[in-house]
């Protein structure tokens, strides 16, 4: 068939622009087996329409400032979790909102700001779902020459020990501060210059689907039908923060959680325990980023 017919038989030719690893999003949700689970989804996008008076589907330089800067403000280091979940109470008031629910491991409680969460009306919080969610939203936002948006979310493909934690960082000026967002990421651990894949198995462990709590931050510890709970609570410059779950679920440190003083924490711990020996752990914060501290 020549471009002419087709043209005629289908309409015009629809042209494609795409962009990978337009950004990372790191974000906590809830999964009904796991609990509170930290993640981070590598971002692709791919925009079908005609072309423009500049013969372009959209400018790359919007791509990268317009649509990151939704898809950052929508989903970005908040806490998100399905309006269809069993039992999920939900109360607002004043510019804050409260989420109550349970399941099998204990009772669950987020007190935040609202911007802090993103309630979804959905079935199951995956990829698909969330996908489906920012085409809609990111479409609106485009120019009419702009038919389809699809994009594509992604887990970092890692070869090796990685997990995956929620926290907040009460200090931070920035969104970090949400009392519950999180990462899934990758752990290198060196022992005496040479990589030490069972440690690296440890710490995954220790952390796979785990709130890294303060210490200073612990308001109540009580128990509920058996099952101990545990709530952190902080105020920061953007508003009240608490978060309530089970104390199964929760690795409490003496310091911030920021990713230099979690790896700081692994090292010091494998120096405990081998006093002769030098450490050095590379921990990531998602994709691509990280820290890494060392002692002997």
């Amino acid at each position: 068939m020549s471009l002419l017919n087709r043209w005629i038989d289908e309409g015009p030719l629809m042209n494609q622009l795409f962009v990978q690893n337009l950004s990372v999003i790191d974000f906590s949700y809830f999964d009904l087996q796991r609990g509170i689970l930290g993640e981070s989804w590598i971002v692709d996008i791919e925009l079908s329409g005609g072309l423009d008076d500049l013969g372009m589907v959209f400018d790359f330089g919007h791509v990268k400032k317009k649509i990151k800067a939704i898809i950052d403000e929508e989903m970005d280091h908040r806490f998100v979790i399905s309006k269809q979940l069993k039992g999920l109470e939900i109360k607002e008031s004043k510019g804050n909102i409260e989420l109550n629910w349970q399941n099998t491991m204990g009772s669950y409680q987020h007190i935040s700001p609202e911007s802090s969460v993103l309630i979804l009306d959905v079935k199951t919080i995956n990829t698909k779902s969330v996908a489906n969610y920012l085409e809609e939203l990111i479409l609106k936002a485009l120019p009419d020459n702009i038919s389809k948006v699809k994009i594509t979310l992604s887990q970092e493909n890692i070869d090796g020990a990685y997990y995956h934690y929620s926290h907040g960082l009460k200090k931070h000026d920035g969104n970090c501060q949400r009392i519950v967002h999180g990462h899934r990421s990758m752990i290198e651990i060196y022992e005496n210059h040479s990589r030490n894949t069972t440690l690296e198995d440890y710490w995954s462990a220790c952390f796979r689907n785990i709130y890294i709590g303060t210490q200073e931050d612990i308001s109540k510890e009580f128990e509920i039908e058996g099952k101990s709970h545990t709530t952190f609570s902080y105020t920061s410059e953007q508003g009240d923060f608490s978060v309530t779950l089970p104390t199964k679920r929760v690795y409490i440190i003496e310091t911030d959680s920021t990713v230099e003083l979690i790896a700081e924490h692994i090292a010091e711990k494998c120096l405990a325990k081998n006093i002769n020996n030098h450490y050095r752990v590379k921990a990531f914060e998602g994709v691509g980023k990280g820290a890494i501290a060392s002692c002997s």
